[in-house]
């Protein structure tokens, strides 16, 4: 297949790129630039040995766009273009709603204006919100989201059944990710955050390699065996690999179809540092701070569906996260600058 990967620049674009090439499939890549790198999409190339269709543009550029979609006929498009951070989100909620939302509609419309009407869409375990069921399926009702990000992720889910139910040909693939991190074993891709990391790994990392003083760990008194919050870690090859996956069920026009992606194992924030220094030899200072608005207490997943009907599962664990997160931040510790 011919595929469009929107923010494919991005941490988990690049390393989806890599395994969509691995798979036989090509890729174009469109993303702003806005919290990722073109030197991901350069080390990538250098990954595969070839160079990757890539277009400067935002998805909000109606113009822009339209001038990919004639100079590509796509069967599909994996969508992960989107601001993306928790905290922020709670800080900055008009731009993360006018972002994803008016982002997501334009690129909808151009999709369906020139016949691509596949779409896989980077969802979120956070429109769970408190969840109910513990580990989450896929029946678990979706919650009340605490925070604008996640609200932005349920509102597109909604937007995106919406569009199939009243034209059939679309389908439309829910992928609600746990929590990402890790990176290529290589070392040349990884998480390369702007400013202070709001995700947790990239924090660690910048933390062992000097580049920080000390990890914040936001609220130390949940209902967990430590005391932090729990979380469902998955490698973000595994997820990459999810995506390639992922084209079966739109293979199968299986119209609207919704997966969790995650290990079905929760970690708490403690657990993570803990394996971290342990795999790799190296201290992480934390300090206990407040809770952060907008977090729950646990949130992993039962990611037996995928598996029973794309035929996949994670492949990495706690251990391999750890290992190559650290590998990427030792071996570039400013991230991609040169």
């Amino acid at each position: 297949m011919k595929i469009l990967l929107t923010g494919g620049a991005g941490f988990i674009g690049s390393h989806t790129l890599i395994e969509l090439d691995k798979a036989g499939h090509e890729a174009v890549v469109l993303d702003n630039l806005y919290n990722s790198s073109p030197l991901a999409l350069k080390r990538a190339a250098e990954i595969i040995g070839k160079e990757v269709p890539f277009y400067q543009v935002d998805i909000r550029d109606r113009e822009g766009l339209t001038k990919v979609f004639e100079a590509h006929q796509f069967d599909a498009c994996i969508h992960f273009a989107g601001l993306k951070a928790v905290g922020e989100s709670v800080e900055k909620p008009l731009e993360y709603y006018e972002n994803n939302l008016n982002g997501t509609f334009v690129l909808l419309d151009v999709m369906r204006k020139h016949g691509c009407k596949n779409i896989i869409f980077s969802s979120s375990a956070t429109v769970y919100g408190d969840p109910e069921i513990i580990p989450i399926t896929e029946e678990c009702p979706k919650g009340i989201c605490t925070n604008p990000y996640g609200k932005t992720k349920s509102m597109l889910e909604d937007v995106l059944i919406d569009v199939q139910k009243a034209d059939p040909e679309w389908n439309v693939v829910v992928l609600r990710y746990f929590n990402p991190i890790g990176a290529h074993p290589s070392g040349k891709l990884g998480d390369n955050p702007n400013g202070i990391p709001n995700n947790l790994m990239p924090y660690i990392t910048q933390v062992a390699v000097g580049k920080r003083k000390e990890l914040g760990v936001f609220g130390a008194d949940y209902d967990t065996h430590d005391g932090t919050g729990v979380r469902d870690y998955i490698h973000v090859v595994d997820l990459g690999r999810a995506h390639v996956a992922s084209l079966k069920a739109i293979e199968q026009k299986k119209g609207v179809a919704i997966y969790n992606i995650g290990t079905g194992t929760g970690y708490s924030v403690l657990d993570v540092v803990k394996a971290f220094v342990r795999v790799n030899g190296v201290d992480v200072p934390y300090v206990i701070k407040p809770r952060r608005s907008g977090d729950v207490a646990v949130n992993y997943c039962n990611p037996a569906k995928a598996k029973m009907e794309l035929g996949w599962e994670a492949q990495y664990g706690i251990e391999d996260m750890c290992r190559d997160s650290w590998n990427w931040q030792k071996q570039n510790p400013n991230g991609f600058e040169e």
